[in-house]
């Protein structure tokens, strides 16, 4: 074996650079790393392998010489060479522990993309998780909403009235107005057509049923869950990044018959009341259409309006807008307390909440329709 000994200023440094191999003797400080690193860069051989440093006499290491180990290491890499050592003991192989991310000589490889039925796996028990959550968040709410208060365990009355003014007073204005617009779309669509026939007067039949099963429920449930499910999620989820909900429980409060019941009971109040404004817009709309452009009189347009919809009708739109209510609150307290993360956790299960409300409202009424085309 053809050794070459590498002199620095105290003879740190051992070689054998055909080899691939160094020895370090005495501390790894500063000097003695710059050493090394200068015996690598300038003595390796192009048809070396790996470069193997033995550290079994070094008793101690420093900062500078780690860092100078790092820089040899960074070095070797570029040449695309592995860097073994070996030999370490004592205080240097825990220093070695330490700084050992910076010593890789070739990058980690990137993590396994998951195959198909491991994605699929990943899918049903996040799926399953989360119906866990829910089904858990259901019982509590009927319990603490339904039950309790009937048991002796009240209401918060004051948050109550709170979430009624913020669920129901604040929007009625685009409730009555989003309806309003639709009445009036809805009047001039069916007017185009039945005028032809001269059935100008059942436009007042088409607009008021329609209002009444189907138009009203749905658009100012829309609306709610636009407006305040998603305000219901923002303000659980922000609570649950800040700890407020861990701090509730620390003090003995359930959060959900603190913060959650108190909105269930304003949506289950609101949003029926909401839906019967709803309905008076729509036929208003109507008979805006059915006096300026059927020239037909109020009268005759709130007559045949009367006689067309029903009790059952209004009936059946305001038992959807009860079960649309408690289902806004409940998808906006279950996003809200499953976030996990910081402010654009909050954004995305806020986002979340309001599609999903959408989603589940046009099934809830897919089902009320046929349930009631069932029953009739």
């Amino acid at each position: 074996m053809a050794e070459t000994q590498q002199q620095g200023t105290d003879k740190h440094i051992d070689a054998d650079m055909t080899q691939g191999r160094l020895w370090v003797r005495g501390d790894l400080s500063g000097e003695a790393g710059a050493e090394l690193y200068a015996t690598v860069e300038t003595t390796i051989a192009p048809d070396v392998k790996e470069v193997v440093v033995d550290l079994s006499a070094v008793p101690r290491m420093d900062s500078l010489g780690g860092a100078w180990l790092s820089r040899t290491a960074e070095l070797l890499r570029q040449a695309n060479v592995p860097l073994r050592l070996e030999g370490a003991q004592g205080q240097v192989r825990d220093f070695l522990e330490l700084i050992r991310p910076t010593l890789e000589t070739s990058p980690p490889s990137p993590p396994r993309r998951p195959g198909v039925l491991e994605a699929i796996g990943d899918t049903a028990f996040a799926a399953l998780d989360e119906a866990r959550d829910a089904l858990a968040l259901s019982i509590d709410m009927v319990y603490w909403g339904l039950l309790a208060p009937f048991t002796g365990k009240g209401l918060r009355w004051r948050s109550l009235l709170d979430e009624l003014f913020g669920i129901g007073v604040q929007a009625i204005t685009i409730v009555v107005l989003m309806n309003l617009l639709m009445g009036l779309v809805i009047a001039l669509m069916s007017a185009a057509q039945l005028r032809q026939f001269g059935a100008g007067i059942y436009v007042a039949d088409l607009v008021g049923i329609a209002f009444a099963r189907e138009l009203a429920p749905m658009m100012t449930a829309i609306i709610i869950a636009a407006r305040s499910g998603s305000a219901i999620t923002a303000e659980l989820a922000t609570m649950v990044v800040q700890e407020e909900i861990d701090a509730l429980k620390s003090m003995g409060f359930n959060p959900v018959q603190f913060l959650i019941v108190p909105k269930l009971w304003a949506a289950l109040l609101a949003v029926p009341a909401l839906t019967t404004l709803a309905m008076l817009a729509g036929v208003l709309g109507g008979l805006e259409m059915g006096v300026f452009f059927l020239d037909l009189s109020p009268q005759a347009w709130i007559r045949e309006t009367l006689w067309a919809v029903t009790v059952d009708h209004v009936l059946h739109g305001l038992l959807k807008s009860v079960v649309f209510g408690a289902t806004i609150v409940f998808v906006g307290a279950h996003n809200g307390l499953r976030v996990q993360g910081g402010a654009q956790a909050v954004g995305q299960a806020t986002t979340r909440a309001v599609v999903m409300d959408v989603v589940l409202l046009v099934i809830l009424d897919m089902v009320f329709a046929l349930l009631y085309q069932f029953m009739e």
